[in-house]
Order: C-alpha cells, then structure tokens, then sequence
C-alpha cells in the first residue's frame, strides 16, 4: 500500500510505502469462507443420518448450525461486505468457527470423526490473513479444544457390535492434529508473510518508475515549451529593439524599452536552456545519450550529498555505447550512488567500462561495508543495511534499484571495494543497454 508522496521527486522512494502490510480479512470472505463450511456440515449431517442411518443428536446439531447462520447474518447487517474486518475481529470470528466445529465433534464421535482433522481449517485462513500473535493463540485454542475432545465427546453409534477404536490410534489422531495446526500454522503463516512483503515491495518499485516516467515527461513539456515560446519571445524582443531605436534619448519611456528588451532577452536564454531538455523524438540525441553522459547526469543529483568521482574503465578497444535514456535505468543508478554518498566517510567512486560484448558500472564507497551475513540477501524486501530501521529506510530501496536494472537486464552483485568499504557491479549485456543503428 502507498502512502502520498512524503518528499520531493528526487528523495528515498522507502518513504512511499508504509512499514507493514495491511493485515486483516474483507468481510466477504469471511462470510464466503463460513457459507462454504455451513453448506459442508449440513450436507454431511443429513447424508449421514438420514441418507446412511446413524442416530446421530440431529437437534443439537442444527442449533450450532443456526448458531454460526446468526453469526453471519449477523455481520452481514453490521458491515459492508467490501469492508477491511481488523485482526481482532476477524480472529474473534475464527475463534467462533473452532468453538462451533468443536461442539459438532463434541456430539458427534471427538477425535473418533473422521472430520476432526477440519479443526487445522480455521489456524490456516489465519495464518494467511493475520498476524503470528493471533495466530498463536489461536493454535493453542484449537489445540486445548482438541485435547478435550480426547477426553470428553460422545460416542459415535456405530453398527451393532459396536467399534471401540484403540487408545493408542486417538493418541495418534490428537498428535497428528496437534503437528497439523503447528506445521501448517507456522509455514503458512510464513509463506503470506512473504508474500505481503512482496506484494507492498513491488508496488513501491511501480510507483518509484511511475515517478521517473513523470520526470521524463516534465522535461519533453519544457522542451516543448520552449519551442512553442521561442517565437512569440523573438518577436517581442525584434519590436522593443525597433521602438529603442525610434525613440529619443531624453523619451521617459525609453528605459520602460529598454528594461522590455532586456527582459524578453532573458527569457529567450531560460527558453534557451529549456530547449536542452529532453526531446519527444525518438531519435533525439537527448533520449540516446553516451553512457558516460548518462552516469554523470545520475551523479550529478546526488553530487549535493557527497562529492563523487566518474571514472573512465576499459574500453576493450570498443567505441562508447549510445543507451536508451530509460527510467528504470536511471532510478536503478541513482538509488546505488545515492546510498553509497550516505554511507561513505570521503570518498564515493562510479567506475564505466565497457568492451565489445558487456557493459558495467561499478559503484564503490569507503564506509563500513555491508554487514557479515547480509550481503546473500541484499535484494529482498525489507533488508536494511541501516541501523534501528529508521523511518524512510525500511529496506527497499535496494530491492526497487535491483528490480528495475533487471527489467533493463542488468544484473546487480556485492562485494567489498579495496577500502574495505561496499561495491555494487551492475552488469549489462551489451546489446541489452545499446540503442541498435543510433545516430
């Protein structure tokens, strides 16, 4: 989920997205998730005692399932079906589903009903839609549900001469559930988790391209605007020039002349300066600029923070590559040069090379490194290299930078630059990043 825009277009793009998921359940689900159950044990319940012909406690039986009926209608009339239920509610309510699946257990067989093992149902729609605390505890609720109906359940009427199903397999039944609601707790709830993260990193990664798509746009309207502006402005500053000329030198209007020609003369040059802005054409030399060009412009937005050095690597005897002017390229580069400016004590340097088959740009800092242990796992949502996880540094701007280089193709490592500081390699092949028959 996006928060609005908490800085200027040329900040963190961590600061777009809020520190955790959203968590909790839309009530249509819900009530779709207990639909389905009611419908399963009103089928099973008249199939086995009227289609099969076990006694079964029919009456008590119905009254749980107009019980949980109410508890729909219920939140029917109190909620949108498109409403967020919170975690609180929404565990109350799955908490309800085990009490009321219990309660069937209880009157019809406990541990001894081949459907006892639905009692695991409820722990895994929690674990996917709520946090681990709600989800422990409602693990230990259906496990102490489970360990009654061990204990205490009516028998099953089974045919004549009856079955007495050893102690030891009801030991197994109860372990298995018991395992059940663990493993599947734990690794479910573990799966969404990853999931949401993903989910919340990837929509960050979308916005910050959504931005630099923006950016690019500004600069073809200062371009255009700059055309549109150049001849209106030419004009003016012809006619104030012919009016200096006509008026007399002792004319009181001839300084307001002078002061227009002066004026339009300067607005020419701003429009002058415009006109270097981005071009819609495709062809424009803007769009396709040298690669040590388009570095140096990354560089020089974040050259505010820290002084940065661009460097000139091996050429392989190749002549430099004209690239694609592409958002993702630039977001990528400035995200990895904009953290090594943050965390270096001196000196930030950006190394291009390039050879006949590859293109690479190097990015290195003397600060601390990468910390041991985290450098496998740079690229993952919410990993931070920063201390105390400060607000606006949760993590993802490495993720969004890796993510949109690789739509480009390029492929990012880490390592330890020579100062025992970072180095980020970003790699291209080079026919991924070069534009085909520029000119």
């Amino acid at each position: 989920m996006i928060r609005a825009l908490k800085r200027p277009l040329g900040g963190s793009s961590e600061a777009l997205v809020e520190s955790e998921p959203r968590r909790g359940v839309k009530v249509r689900t819900l009530l779709l998730i207990r639909w389905l159950g009611l419908a399963g044990q009103s089928v099973t319940l008249g199939f086995v005692a009227y289609g099969m012909g076990v006694e079964l406690p029919v009456a008590d039986c119905l009254a749980l399932l107009v019980a949980s009926l109410l508890v729909n209608v219920l939140l029917m009339t109190t909620r949108r079906t498109g409403d967020w239920l919170p975690e609180p509610l929404a565990a109350l309510n799955l908490g309800f589903d085990i009490l009321q699946l219990s309660a069937l257990l209880y009157l019809t067989g406990g541990l001894q009903n081949p459907f006892s093992i639905l009692i695991v149902a409820p722990i895994v729609v929690s674990a996917t839609i709520l946090g681990s605390t709600y989800t422990m505890s409602l693990s230990l609720f259906a496990v102490a549900a489970t360990t009654l109906l061990g204990l205490f359940h009516r028998p099953l009427p089974w045919p004549a001469p009856g079955l007495q199903l050893p102690e030891l397999y009801i030991f197994g039944v109860f372990a298995a559930i018991v395992l059940g609601i663990a493993f599947l707790g734990i690794y479910v709830g573990r799966v969404a988790q990853e999931n949401r993260a993903m989910s919340t990193a990837l929509a960050a990664t979308q916005f910050a391209l959504a931005r630099e798509q923006r950016l690019s746009s500004l600069g073809a309207l200062a371009a255009a605007v700059a055309h549109e502006l150049g001849t209106p402005l030419g004009t003016i500053h012809l006619v104030a020039r012919e009016l200096e000329r006509e008026v007399e030198e002792d004319d009181p209007i001839r300084e307001d002349i002078q002061l227009l020609s002066s004026e339009s003369r300067r607005c020419r040059d701003i429009l002058a300066k415009l006109a270097a802005a981005p071009e819609t054409e495709g062809g424009a030399p803007w769009h396709h600029p040298p690669l040590l060009s388009l570095v140096a412009e990354v560089i020089e937005q974040v050259s505010s923070v820290r002084p940065i050095d661009l460097v000139r690597g091996g050429d392989g005897g190749a002549g430099e590559p004209l690239v694609e002017r592409r958002p993702e390229t630039i977001h990528g580069l400035w995200n990895f040069i904009h953290n090594a400016a943050g965390f270096a004590r001196q000196k930030v340097s950006v190394t291009v090379g390039w050879d006949a088959r590859q293109i690479t740009v190097a990015v290195e800092d003397d600060g601390p490194g990468f910390p041991p242990g985290l450098r496998e796992r740079l690229g993952e949502p919410y990993i931070s290299t920063r201390p105390g996880g400060t607000e606006g540094h949760m993590g993802l701007g490495v993720f969004i930078a890796t993510t949109l280089l690789g739509r480009t193709g390029g492929r990012v490592s880490f390592g330890q630059s020579a100062s025992g500081g970072a180095r980020v390699v970003i790699r291209w092949r080079r026919g991924d990043l070069e534009v085909a028959n520029a000119s």
